[in-house]
């Protein structure tokens, strides 16, 4: 087993990218009141129709 070096490690230059300022993005969707409801999709009602049978 080898005991830790005494010299130092010059510093290494981060890899691309890491150091970039990101900014969060929020994208609202505005939905009109009278717009009729989404359709479920396949998993939601399989799961609905499990919760609803479970409640039997």
């Amino acid at each position: 087993m080898t005991g830790p070096s005494s010299k130092p490690r010059g510093e290494r230059a981060p890899a691309p990218g890491v150091t970039w300022e990101q900014q969060l993005v929020r994208a609202e969707q505005v939905v009109d009141d009278t717009a009729p409801d989404p359709t479920p999709n396949r998993a939601t009602r399989r799961a609905a129709a499990r919760a609803a049978w479970r409640t039997k």
